[in-house]
């Protein structure tokens, strides 16, 4: 029976890793750090950010190699290597964890649930973001930090402004039964696809529509396939930054201390970079001139809110009540 290329890899990468721990005496620690973005999106660069710091806090005895734009594996792959030991460090959105058995991240796709940064911060660096990062460790699975994108803006190929104008409309998302209830809820089809073929399935027509953040529809390109986009702010992306538990745990704990600091500091530049780019990128796009920019009034985003209020009802079940209301209280504050 022939196995899969991934367990391949993931065998040949815990191979190179158990010599890698013998030999840390000899050479540097690797962190293999993978990710689907490109490399000047706000996640690109805060990747970039914490291997200079982890590299230069080290002195050098440990290395981070930065794989950006899906070079080693797309999302649906990308977990699973984790796991296995093929990279070790990861930084998923967070509706990636579902498939995990670890439903609660779900919350943060639900439409209009954070009002602003301020309110998604007392959930992120509280309490409530403490225990969500805690529940992947069972999985293997270590959470160090959660980092920003932002709100989400619509685009396709005709506007998306009043609640008619998405029936039936094949917008792509990500893996997540809340984006499939929140499409649904508009009148839209949802289709699930990798972040890496959602460029690519806009040009060819497989889709008419997408949410994304403006710096992901920019660095894509995706502006350019799109002729409407609409400035919804309707849910948010964001980030985990996660690492193989095992490979962690075995780390001198001298490392573990110094590569923690690093991703603290990586996680303050990465917060700071989020909305100066999605603000550049927004206007970039204004200046392709390739996409009409629509902005909701306060009656259609109330419009909006309340088509999408149902989503709420349909799937607390699935994440968890106790989390949803948890954060609905936290947010409210």
């Amino acid at each position: 029976m022939q196995l899969n290329l991934l367990a391949v890899r993931a065998l040949c990468a815990a191979l190179a890793a158990a010599a890698s721990m013998n030999a840390w005496a000899q050479g540097p620690i690797v962190i293999k750090f993978s990710h689907v973005v490109a490399p000047d999106t706000p996640k690109g660069r805060a990747a970039e950010r914490f291997k200079a710091l982890a590299e230069q806090m080290t002195r050098g005895q440990v290395r981070v190699e930065v794989y950006p734009n899906s070079q080693l594996y797309k999302d649906r792959e990308e977990l699973e290597a984790l796991q296995l030991g093929a990279v070790q460090m990861l930084a998923p959105s967070l509706a990636k964890f579902s498939p995990l058995g670890v439903r609660e991240f779900e919350a943060f796709d639900l439409p209009y649930i954070f009002p602003d940064k301020a309110a998604l911060y007392k959930v992120t660096e509280g309490r409530i973001g403490r225990e969500l990062l805690r529940k992947l460790e069972p999985k293997g699975i270590t959470g160090l930090a959660f980092w920003d994108n932002g709100f989400k803006v619509m685009s396709a190929n005709q506007p998306l402004v009043a609640l008619k104008d998405f029936d039936g409309v094949r917008m792509r998302i990500q893996a997540s039964m809340v984006l499939d209830a929140q499409m649904r809820a508009l009148g839209a089809q949802p289709m699930v696809l990798a972040f890496s073929e959602a460029a690519p399935a806009l040009r060819d027509g497989v889709v008419e529509g997408t949410e994304n953040t403006p710096s992901n529809m920019y660095t894509q390109r995706m502006h350019e396939t799109q002729k409407h986009l609409t400035v919804s702010n309707h849910g948010y992306l964001g980030y985990a930054v996660i690492v193989n538990k095992k490979f962690w745990d075995g780390l001198p704990a001298a490392t573990r201390t110094i590569l923690a600091r690093a991703m603290r500091e990586a996680t303050v530049y990465e917060k700071q970079i989020a909305q100066r780019a999605n603000d550049e990128s927004m206007e970039k796009i204004r200046k392709a001139g390739t996409t009409v920019i629509h902005t909701l009034n306060p009656v259609q985003q109330a419009e909006w809110r309340r088509a999408l209020q149902p989503v709420y009802g349909q799937m607390e079940n699935r994440i968890g009540k106790e989390t949803v209301h948890a954060i609905l209280r936290e947010v409210a504050r």
